[in-house]
């Protein structure tokens, strides 16, 4: 049956936590102009569209990643265009050059997710010296399980951090009114942790106890 991108959009059950699941219904691309009049709505919707496929449900539409969650960008855009919905090469490098997340990674001729994979993925980042302090951005319905458990991965592989608390803010506040957490990365780092940070300058580490967590500071 084919695909749209509306499908996307409704989630179908999927959600991605960093605001990247789902995409809005989508026409074809313009066959004179490309990615030039690729407007803010479909870059969106395509940008959703990727980070479903390469994140989350490859399979969906036929395609393979490779151990470190590569894939050809010719399969892709083949895959897509099977499944009904037709990317250009440009649009595609588009999304991926004005995305301010810099959720994708392209090297050559193949393009992933920078992270936030549920599927079984090795990005094979080398370990990174953490800054003193990172933060987590969350909402005050969490605080309970954070404060008991500290942060999880969930579903993903890794516990995402930010460098600032600007971007923490940024990110709790798509569930709501923001409380940001510090995490005391240079504890964690001296007790045993290992931190690696992606592509897009997002730190990551299997799990933060609640003991690295300061629970005064709200945003």
């Amino acid at each position: 049956m084919p695909d749209t991108l509306s499908d996307v959009n409704s989630g179908r059950g999927m959600h991605d936590a960093d605001g990247a699941d789902g995409a809005g219904e989508i026409d074809g691309p313009d066959e004179k102009n490309g990615a030039e009049v690729m407007d803010s709505g479909r870059t969106v919707r395509v940008s959703k569209y990727l980070a479903r496929h390469l994140r989350h449900q490859p399979e969906r539409i036929g395609l393979v990643l490779d151990a470190h969650g590569w894939v050809p960008i010719d399969d892709l855009l083949r895959a897509a265009a099977g499944h009904g919905v037709r990317i250009t090469r440009a649009e595609l490098e588009h999304v991926v050059a004005v995305n301010d997340k810099r959720r994708f990674a392209i090297d050559g001729d193949r393009i992933r997710a920078s992270q936030g994979h549920t599927v079984a993925v090795d990005l094979d980042l080398p370990t990174a010296e953490p800054p003193t302090y990172l933060y987590h951005g969350t909402v005050a319905r969490s605080l309970p399980a954070i404060r008991a458990e500290g942060l999880r991965p969930m579903a993903r592989h890794h516990v995402h951090l930010s460098a600032d608390r600007e971007t923490a803010t940024r990110v709790g506040a798509r569930r709501g009114r923001p409380v940001v957490l510090p995490v005391d990365a240079g504890a964690m780092r001296r007790d045993g942790h290992v931190f690696h940070v992606s592509a897009n300058g997002v730190w990551l580490t299997a799990a933060v106890p609640p003991a690295y967590l300061r629970f005064a500071e709200q945003g």
